[in-house]
């Protein structure tokens, strides 16, 4: 890459000049029902450091409800329906909450507000200048990134983000689990300030945003058990693109040159529309060189920036390339973009080195990583072996979710070309129903796996896969632990059996 030369063309910008707002949740007793998710854990959070007063409710104990207690907001176990605080102004669900659910019962019946935890988001970004984070992937690393960028050019965003990101001020540890959600409310807070938050398209739930800036990254299959087709999900992020305001009120939507089915999405909005991707006719160009993983952003044939990305791989250079723009709609300068992602240290689970081992001759390097969509898994192999060059790379992956399984068999089993052995537990069993459950087991993908000459195998629990690993590891190996679900869990094992006692 040649020297940045100075910006010439200038991005029309958003007036952000805070004018005081009150919000509607200040002094309310608002209760949250499942508290323990990333999302409306991150929420309370939030409204608590906008003046309201919160306590919740979780039907399962853990890292996320003990962190909560902590900072203030009372966490009870029992969901029973007599326990809805008796001075309850408003109820909030998270998506995982059945309409039946005894809270929700007792809250209807008491002629209490119930809004979803999307809903309720909704109601807090109309309140701000709200920046969405669309895609099938990425929407992590690319809001935590976009924040990173927010707090160092001194914009100081509030934030709900679904990963664990300490460095922009948000996650914890409580004993040894990991607290996987961020949020913050900033001095702005109160004000019409920016509110960063990434948007879900699980059961539409993106359609009760309301963004003023927004991001489509990308666009696959998946959530089929929702929306059934491919045509369904483009249709639903299309509607998610027609929230965004008129290019007069301030609203742009971003979206991915490449791999977004813009020419579905784009027709008729009404919203300022750019692009951004590796293609030279992109509104901006990402240029990235794998080998030292050095990323720039052109417009017009002109450099604006240049940067290195921490983590490899083509895929975190488009997200870091995004949250670069994003961060210049909200006002940040060029100058201080670049420096800015450099600094960036990344997301906990998203292609995360947690460390070392040696054994059986020599050193065993350890990944963990979120990804359980084929394409998130042969982005991040992909990106692994460029950049580690290991002897073998060992994948242990579980699956998420019984439908996503059945429906994307066949990419799932292409997804793993990168691997050397790929060794495969239960599927994580979650939201399906109990049929589903029986339609398609872990054995599937192995069998499609050995079909397509890769090494695979079934193991389970997860100590039995971790004496695997120490059985077959060697020095030189890699081995990259993959999946939503709790097999994160088998990667400190594995390091931890490795520590001196």
């Amino acid at each position: 890459m040649t020297s940045v030369h100075p910006q010439v063309k200038t991005p029309v910008q958003i007036d952000l000049t805070p004018s005081v707002v009150p919000s509607a949740f200040t002094g309310q007793h608002v209760h949250l029902i499942g508290i323990g998710g990333c999302g409306v854990s991150g929420l309370a959070i939030m409204l608590q450091s906008l003046g309201a007063i919160c306590t919740g409710s979780d039907s399962v104990p853990g890292a996320l409800t003990e962190a909560l207690a902590a900072s203030g907001i009372p966490v009870t176990h029992d969901q029973a329906a007599g326990t809805l605080p008796a001075e309850c102004d408003l109820v909030i669900a998270s998506a995982a909450i059945r309409p039946d659910h005894p809270e929700v019962f007792a809250a209807e019946t008491k002629g209490i507000p119930v809004l979803t935890y999307a809903e309720a988001l909704g109601r807090l970004q109309a309140e701000r200048t709200g920046i969405s984070i669309a895609g099938t992937h990425g929407k992590s690393t690319t809001a935590a990134m976009l924040c990173h960028v927010l707090i160092e050019c001194g914009l100081d965003p509030s934030f709900i983000v679904g990963a664990m990101c300490p460095q922009i001020g948000g996650g914890s540890r409580v004993g040894s689990e990991s607290v996987p959600q961020i949020a913050r409310g900033g001095p702005l807070a109160g004000q019409r300030g920016l509110l960063v938050c990434e948007a879900c398209e699980f059961n539409r739930s993106f359609h009760h945003h309301r963004p003023v800036i927004a991001l489509i990254n990308n666009v696959e299959e998946d959530h089929l058990d929702v929306y059934g087709s491919l045509e369904a999900v483009i249709e639903a992020f299309a509607e998610f693109a027609r929230l965004i305001p008129p290019a007069g009120e301030g609203g742009r939507l971003l979206i991915a040159h490449e791999g977004a089915h813009r020419g579905r999405i784009t027709p008729g909005l009404k919203c300022a529309i750019e692009t951004f991707g590796f293609h030279p006719e992109a509104d901006y160009q990402v240029v990235y060189d794998p080998a030292v993983q050095r990323v720039g952003l052109m417009q017009d044939g002109i450099w604006l920036i240049q940067w290195t990305n921490t983590a490899p791989g083509a895929h975190i250079a488009l997200d870091a390339a995004a949250a670069a723009i994003l961060a210049r709609y909200a006002g940040a300068d060029w100058q201080q973009i670049a420096p800015a992602l450099e600094t960036f240290r990344g997301v906990e689970r998203r292609m995360q080195r947690l460390g070392a081992r040696d054994l059986n001759g020599g050193e065993v390097v350890v990944y963990d990583d979120y990804g359980h969509h084929p394409t998130e898994i042969e982005n991040t192999l992909k990106a692994l072996r460029a950049a580690e060059s290991p002897q073998r790379l060992i994948c242990v992956f579980q699956p998420h979710q019984h439908s996503r399984t059945r429906f994307l068999l066949e990419q799932f089993a292409q997804s793993f070309s990168h691997a050397d052995v790929v060794i495969v537990p239960h599927i994580y069993f979650v939201r399906d129903s109990e049929k589903e459950k029986h339609r398609v087991n872990a054995t599937d993908l192995v069998d499609r796996l050995l079909q397509r000459g890769v090494s695979a195998l079934h193991v389970y629990p997860f100590r039995a896969i971790v004496d695997h690993l120490e059985l077959i590891c060697q020095g030189g190996d890699l081995v990259v632990i993959m999946g939503a679900g709790p097999v994160w869990q088998v990667a400190h094992e594995f390091l931890h059996r490795g520590e001196s006692p």
